[in-house]
């Protein structure tokens, strides 16, 4: 909207009512210094929620794993000889396995669906493999796939809020 100038007449003095060119300048100033400082703490919010998203679906698939290992031990679930009990692969978690308690031979299932790592935004790729997996034989300081999937972690190499790196998470 254009700042409308008016102007009244007292005897022979002019009075302009309106916005100088000063005042406007100063105004968009003011209004610059404002959105530079709302876009950084935008990022922060929108990096915070997303980290929300990576301890919740963390949380979950651990919780999973460590509920199909409890089945294994419970011999709910059947365990090869020498083997850890802990899901072969991130899907087991999803399509289940046969209840080897059960009369009828019923499934056991550990998740709904496996969550996406929020980090990985290549759409190409399946929930499990936006996941880094850690079997039980290999070091926390080194972790490798194996035979089996002991733990999950994010692949990235970015820094958290915390200062933490999101593969140690």
């Amino acid at each position: 909207m254009i700042p409308r100038l008016s102007f009244s007449v007292r005897g022979d003095q002019r009075i302009a009512k309106g916005f100088t060119l000063i005042e406007l300048v100063i105004t968009v100033a003011i209004l610059a210094v404002l959105a530079s400082v709302a876009l950084p703490f935008n990022e922060l919010v929108v990096k915070r929620s997303s980290e929300q998203d990576l301890r919740r679906a963390l949380r979950e698939i651990r919780e999973a794993v460590d509920a199909y290992k409890l089945a294994a031990d419970q011999g709910r679930i059947l365990k090869p000889i020498g083997g850890s009990g802990y899901p072969k692969r991130l899907e087991d978690l999803v399509e289940g396995v046969e209840d080897q308690k059960s009369p009828k031979k019923e499934k056991i299932y550990f998740l709904r669906r496996l969550p996406r790592n929020p980090l990985v935004s290549e759409p190409n790729l399946t929930a499990a493999e936006t996941w880094g997996k850690r079997s039980y034989a290999s070091p926390p300081e080194d972790p490798r796939e194996g035979d089996d999937v002991f733990d999950v972690f994010a692949q990235s190499r970015d820094m958290g809020i915390n200062g933490r790196p999101y593969r140690e998470w």
